[in-house]
This record gives C-alpha cells, sequence and structure tokens, in this order.
C-alpha cells in the first residue's frame, strides 16, 4: 500500500526535493480547506482566500440550479405533470432518460468548445439558453412536446460539468482541488433538499391559468437566466486575468501554483495526448466506473419522490421527505472530502461510499420495512460522494490540457450514459414502487469498487518506479502529461 506521505506534496518543488518531502512523511496533518496549507505562506492563504470568494459562491449557485432543473421533473411529476400530459409509466421512463441523450449528444462539441472559448462566458450562455428551455417546458401539452423539451435540456447542461471541474483544476492547486469539488457538489445534496422544500411550496401555487408544476418549470427557468446573466460578464476564469488585479507577489504565486496543478491552457488541440489516453488501463477505468456509479443516480433523481410515496405518504408529503436525501447527499460528501484531507486516500474513500450505497440499495430491495426502506433510500446517495472521489482522482491525476480534457469528456460521455440506461432498470410497479432492478445498481456499484482498486494499485506502481529512479529536470510550463513528466507523483 502506498503510504499517504507519498500523496500530499508539491510539485512546483524540484524533483530532489519532492522525492525528498515525500519520504519524510512530515505531510500528514494537512489543513481541512486548504490542502498542505502550512506548507503554504500567510500571503497565498491570503490569495486562494480571495479566489474562493470569487469563484467558489458562484460555481455553488450553478451546480444548485444545474441539479435542480435537471431533476425538476421528479418534484412536477407529482404535481400533476403526469395527469395534466397523460404519460404512461414507460412514457416517463423515456422523458427521465432522454435528458441524459441530450447530454450525450453535446459531450463531444464540448470538449472542443472548452479548448477554445473562455469558461465564465461559455458558462453563462449555457445557463441563459437551459433556463429559457426550462421555463418554456411549462408550455408543454403533449408527450411529444415535453420529450422534446427534456432533450433539449439535456444538450444545454451537458456542458456545465465539465467546465466547473475545468476550472477548479485550473483556478486551485492538486491538494487544494478536493475540498473545492466536494464544495461545489454539496450543492447537489442542498439542491435536493432545498427543492423538496421549493416544491412542496410551488405544489400549492395554482393560479393565472397555469397548474403548479408550469409555476415550479416557469421560477426555476427565470432565476436559472439571471444566474447566466451575471456569469456571463462577472465570472472570471483565468488565474492570470488582470481583472484580479494581483499584485506583483500574488503573480509570482500564481505562477508557481500553476506549476503546481501541472495544467498549462492552450488552444491548441494536441491529438498525441489523446491517443496516449486511449492506450492507458486505468482511461478505461475510469470512465467504467463513471458509467457504472451514475447508472442510479439517472434512476434516483427521476424517481426518488415517486419511490418516497409508494411507502405510504401522499404527493406532497413525499416531496417534503426529499429533505433528507439532500441530507445525506451532504453528509456523505462532507466526511469524504474530511477523511480525504486528513488521509490523503481519495480512492479507498469512494470504494467505502459505493459500499455504502450498496448496503442502502440492499435494504430497500430486501427489507420489508417502511423505515428501512427509507433509511435504504437515504444511504443510497454514497455514490454521490464516490463520483466525487472519482473526479478529484482524474482531476488531480491528469496533466496536459488537451490530456485533461479529453479524459474529462470522456468520463461525462460515460456518465451520461449510466444515467441514461439507469432509469429503464427501475422496473417500478403502478404505485412507484421499485421491483429487483435495484441488484443491478448493486452489481454495478461492486464493479466499481473493484476497478477503483485496480487503478490504484497501478498508479502506486508507478509511484514507487518513480520515487526510486534519479531525478529528471523538466519543465512543466512545456504542457506535458503525467505519462511524460518523470517527477508527477499520482495523488490515490
Amino acid at each position: 500500500m502506498l503510504d499517504s506521505k507519498y500523496e500530499l506534496h508539491d510539485i512546483s518543488a524540484p524533483p530532489s526535493q519532492r522525492r525528498q518531502s515525500l519520504g519524510s512523511g512530515g505531510e500528514s496533518g494537512c489543513s481541512l480547506l486548504y490542502g498542505d496549507s502550512k506548507d503554504r505562506s500567510v500571503e497565498e492563504r491570503a490569495l486562494v482566500w480571495k479566489i474562493d470568494l470569487h469563484i467558489i459562491p458562484l460555481v455553488c449557485i450553478i451546480d444548485f440550479l444545474q441539479f435542480l432543473d435537471k431533476s425538476a421533473i421528479n418534484y412536477a411529476a407529482l404535481m400533476g405533470l403526469k395527469e395534466d400530459i397523460g404519460l404512461t409509466p414507460n412514457q416517463y421512463d423515456v422523458i427521465a432518460s432522454l435528458f441524459y441523450l441530450g447530454y450525450f449528444c453535446y459531450q463531444i462539441p464540448n470538449n472542443y468548445c472548452l479548448q477554445y472559448v473562455r469558461i465564465g462566458r461559455y458558462m453563462g450562455i449555457l445557463l441563459i439558453v437551459w433556463g429559457s428551455i426550462l421555463a418554456a417546458t411549462a408550455a408543454c401539452k403533449t408527450y411529444s412536446q415535453l420529450a422534446a423539451m427534456r432533450f433539449l435540456l439535456g444538450f444545454a447542461e451537458a456542458g456545465i460539468y465539465p467546465s466547473l471541474i475545468l476550472l477548479i483544476s485550473t483556478m486551485y492547486r492538486r491538494a487544494e482541488q478536493t475540498w473545492r469539488l466536494g464544495i461545489f457538489w454539496l450543492c447537489n445534496g442542498f439542491a435536493l433538499a432545498i427543492g423538496g422544500l421549493i416544491g412542496y411550496g410551488a405544489g400549492h401555487l395554482n393560479g393565472g391559468g397555469l397548474h403548479a408544476w408550469q409555476w415550479f418549470m416557469i421560477i426555476l427557468g427565470g432565476v436559472t437566466v439571471l444566474v447566466g446573466i451575471f456569469t456571463y460578464f462577472f465570472l472570471i476564469d483565468d488565474p492570470r486575468s488582470l481583472r484580479w488585479h494581483h499584485n506583483a507577489e500574488e503573480q509570482i504565486m500564481v505562477d508557481e501554483r500553476i506549476r503546481d496543478n501541472a495544467v498549462v491552457r492552450t488552444s491548441h488541440v494536441k491529438y498525441d495526448q489523446i491517443w496516449e489516453a486511449l492506450k492507458e488501463s486505468r482511461f478505461w477505468c475510469f470512465c467504467l466506473i463513471s458509467f457504472l456509479a451514475n447508472m442510479q443516480n439517472g434512476a434516483l433523481t427521476n424517481y426518488s419522490a415517486q419511490i418516497t410515496e409508494s411507502f405510504g405518504y401522499q404527493d406532497l408529503d413525499a416531496i417534503l421527505l426529499q429533505i433528507p436525501t439532500g441530507v445525506a447527499d451532504i453528509i456523505y460528501i462532507c466526511v469524504a472530502a474530511w477523511v480525504t484531507t486528513k488521509t490523503g486516500q481519495t480512492i479507498y474513500v469512494g470504494c467505502a461510499c459505493l459500499i455504502g450505497t450498496g448496503t442502502g440499495l440492499l435494504l430497500l430491495e430486501f427489507i420489508p420495512l417502511q423505515k428501512a426502506k427509507l433509511a435504504g433510500l437515504y444511504l443510497c446517495w454514497g455514490y454521490a460522494a464516490a463520483y466525487v472521489m472519482l473526479v478529484a482522482t482524474t482531476t488531480a491525476n491528469v496533466s496536459g490540457y488537451t490530456k485533461k480534457i479529453f479524459y474529462n469528456g470522456m468520463s461525462m460521455i460515460f456518465y451520461t450514459i449510466g444515467n441514461f440506461v439507469g432509469p429503464f432498470l427501475m422496473n417500478m410497479t403502478e404505485d412507484g414502487a421499485p421491483v429487483n432492478g435495484l441488484l443491478g445498481y448493486v452489481i454495478a456499484d461492486f464493479l466499481a469498487v473493484a476497478l477503483f482498486l485496480f487503478t490504484r494499485w497501478q498508479m502506486h506502481q508507478i509511484n514507487e518506479k518513480r520515487l526510486r529512479e534519479p531525478s529528471v529536470s523538466c519543465n512543466e510550463e512545456d504542457d506535458i502529461t503525467d505519462a511524460q513528466d518523470p517527477n508527477f507523483i499520482y495523488r490515490l
């Protein structure tokens, strides 16, 4: 096993110093928020706080809206949408999955856009477009119209996660990224919890010739458009931007932090980096983990309220009981990020979260007691924290700008396929209770654990080999990949 002393290091140091620090074992007491903060100066901590104040609140709001908007149909289904449109259970399955078909179709174009456009402006446009689509969904009268709007919503939202991940990975040191990624993914939990409250309130809205689900779509869409306009004009997406008003000392620190990230932004697509990624077995393992861990995501984000209703709760009460699912999601991610920061063991933590998810699914499937099923439903959300650990592992362990975009983009494609397939395995009864399909998610979770452990073992072997070899000087500013840099030590 690779000890955590190998994993918390600063790659901006010269190779010889880097190896010395890795062998010293003196980096176990890292700060909760700033990663290896005891090695950071007061000035750099102030710089990170400056970046945090500008980046993190807006990132959290964007992620909150992204999750709430895509799962709005979960709440709308209990507000009369299915009755107004006349949806059958099979048609609802298709509606739930079409979002991810749109998501899938935009992933490759999105990779090219991220290589060439400014992330802040790009995200602003995406928010405005999908907010408008969500608001327009309120006008749907037929199944085909609703299907088209769900596809377009997925198409428009598809670029936001890769954009947010790329933004975090280029603005922060590798040691700082897990908590930042965890923080914005926490907003999925808040979206689940607060979405339950918003849905409960919207469930009482009827007026102006519109039903409650229509008001729900219009309100969420309008807020998203406003946030998109703000993002377009005010999000600073470049660590070297003059809009930061960095002084000379801060600019030097920014350059050092960019070297630490081993990510040099470039608008030139390097196809050799894509070919290098395709030849790596861990690339395919990460993609499969993304697929397997998110099969249940596609199901739970669209069916959790209906599953709760099948336990015997009324429509609005079932919506209110979505609040603890958000709380469970938040607890999972907070604990996972805290343990990862304290131990440096990202992959092991991801495995533990998937095991917790599998346990919850088994409770939901086999235990007949209502309270046990409800507890199982809340335990299921550990996969979200596992996915955060996957993203953190990928972000910290892939260098080369084109390679990083390709890794993240392909992982998102498999994320999309998993979400698309997931609802079809749910096998719901007429009263909304899941039948047998949950076992498929359990098997997927344990396969993902096996793949996680294999990739960890593989990266550990490379680390051991590099630590034994003499140090070699190289220039991280040349946009080299982790495979090309003999001094790159993987964070496990």
